[in-house]
């Protein structure tokens, strides 16, 4: 289906962050800064691990396709908003409008299943660490995986099927800083009654159910980590499980914010502010998080330093 068999509108001008001009400037240097942190930090961690031997494990592979969903996820969005901040209108087509509704759609679902794989990887090792490599085996990881990635792509092809059926007569101002499902709704002209169901079934698949898993793995952790004798011991399996905890707060925190609540209620312009933790800032802390707390990290960039430094 395309735009002109569908729609008298052909392309959409996004409102931005802001309309105050003293802004604009700060804030593109800011999100360029952002950006570049971004893909450094992600790109950084994926290459670690890839190199270093000793961080192929279960965790870090997951922890690398974070990594690499993060990447993506902000490539999505970001490059955008610093030309936007520089120009007058931001302008965006409506192929280009639904190409990009339907890859932030594909990583920001992939994400949520992710975070709960990883919630999974950290119950079977704290709880039943002597067949972590058994059932954490390379090829459940990578079914794992594959099925976060096809929940993503199935869920995002049918919103964006359903977006297209839409009619867009007049109205092309879009109240947000990049095509999301909201303010595209309110800027059609024709009944958006099922997308509207849609939305709510499909958040609420991909983000209470991963939430669930999430909660039950906790439970399961907690209570182990209880039963561990030594002080030193309940310090060292509770410190795995932190930069996790954040990930998961930061991102499903928001995301429940803007798509858990019918638009008639949903304010675009909180909207747009919790957009800006999981579309930007969260894919920049992600690698900090999973890095600076952790030693096997910090030991495996100070050995790959050195090999660079003195082979």
């Amino acid at each position: 289906m395309t735009a002109k068999n569908h729609s008298t509108v052909t392309e959409f001008i996004l409102a931005g962050l802001t309309h105050q001009q003293e802004l604009q400037l700060p804030l593109f240097i800011l999100f360029s800064v952002i950006y570049i942190a971004s893909v450094v930090g992600n790109l950084g961690l994926i290459l670690l691990i890839v190199l270093s031997s000793h961080l192929h494990t279960p965790m870090y592979y997951l922890i690398s396709n974070l990594s690499f969903i993060d990447l993506c996820h902000s490539s999505v969005i970001t490059p955008r908003m610093p030309i936007s901040f520089l120009s007058e209108t931001n302008t965006i087509s409506y192929p280009e409008c639904m190409i990009q509704l339907c890859f932030f759609h594909i990583f920001a679902i992939a994400e949520c299943h992710m975070l709960a794989a990883m919630a999974y990887d950290r119950y079977v090792a704290i709880c039943s660490p002597l067949l972590y490599n058994v059932i954490m085996s390379y090829q459940v990881c990578s079914l794992l995986v594959m099925g976060l990635y096809f929940l993503g792509i199935i869920s995002s092809t049918i919103h964006t099927g359903f977006m297209q059926r839409l009619l867009f007569c007049k109205a092309n101002v879009v109240n947000h800083y990049f095509c999301d499902l909201f303010p595209l709704l309110s800027l059609s002209c024709s009944s958006t009654y099922i997308n509207e169901i849609l939305i709510l079934c499909f958040s609420a698949f991909n983000i209470l159910v991963p939430t669930l898993s999430i909660l039950s793995s906790y439970i399961f952790i907690i209570n182990s980590i209880l039963h561990i004798p030594s002080t030193e011991g309940r310090y060292k399996a509770f410190t795995t499980c932190t930069s996790h905890i954040v990930a998961v707060i930061l991102s499903y925190g928001s995301a429940m914010f803007v798509y858990l609540q019918p638009s008639s209620v949903n304010s675009m312009d909180q909207g747009k502010v919790s957009s800006v933790f999981y579309t930007n800032i969260l894919p920049m802390l992600n690698p900090l998080t999973y890095s600076l707390r952790n030693k096997d990290v910090k030991i495996a960039l100070i050995k790959t330093l050195e090999k660079r430094r003195f082979p």
